[in-house]
């Protein structure tokens, strides 16, 4: 198994958390950003949208973070972190969808002006924005979790990857953030997993 991708990428970790999760055995080559690669021909051979992560699994190849942990819980987990009941599974996948569709582009306006654009390049209207929606959006997430530990539900599962990787960056980062005390409670418990430490905690940059 191969996973391509710089661990500084919230897509990337998602990857990396998932694995480590289950304990698996992989080359991690990194791969985007300053590590270049993924306009060499070789590369887009394997993800034709030259972005990051990227699969390899016996022959497999597959592209998009949150089809690889999907493929990687079904294909190496189980209950309760990868639910064989599909109504428990489609629970978590509604939290990964709702995080890369919603949550992800509003994070980035804010993620990208604060840590990756030098202050007197940085669209402030753009930050001030970001941070607003993101804080609206940590509020629904906190609302689901005053009622379930976790947003897979009653255990930790794969439903909680994608915003508890963006949340590491969010609670990096200096702003002001509402106190959300179910969501913080929640953070508190997948900070404390091995896993997350490995797969997530690598800094923010």
């Amino acid at each position: 198994m191969k996973i391509w991708g710089r661990n500084n990428s919230t897509n990337v970790r998602k990857v990396l958390w998932c694995a480590a999760e289950l304990g698996l055995t992989y080359e991690h080559i990194p791969a985007g950003g300053a590590f270049g690669q993924v306009q060499s021909p070789a590369y887009l051979a394997l993800n034709p949208n030259g972005l990051v992560p990227c699969l390899e699994d016996e022959g497999l190849v597959l592209w998009e973070s949150n089809a690889i942990v999907r493929y990687l819980a079904r294909q190496y987990g189980a209950a309760p972190f990868a639910p064989g009941d599909p109504r428990a599974f489609a629970v978590a996948d509604k939290w990964m969808d709702w995080t890369s569709l919603s949550f992800a582009g509003p994070f980035r306006d804010l993620f990208w002006n604060l840590v990756r654009v030098a202050p007197d390049q940085r669209d402030d209207a753009a930050m001030e924005r970001g941070a607003h929606q993101c804080a609206e959006l940590m509020r629904r997430a906190d609302a689901a979790l005053q009622g379930s530990p976790y947003l897979s539900g009653p255990d930790f599962g794969i439903g909680d990857i994608p915003l508890g990787c963006i949340a590491y960056a969010w609670f990096s980062l200096p702003i002001e953030r509402p106190r959300l005390a179910a969501l913080e409670a929640w953070y508190e418990r997948i900070a404390a997993r091995p896993a997350f430490r490995t797969g997530v905690m690598t800094g923010i940059s």
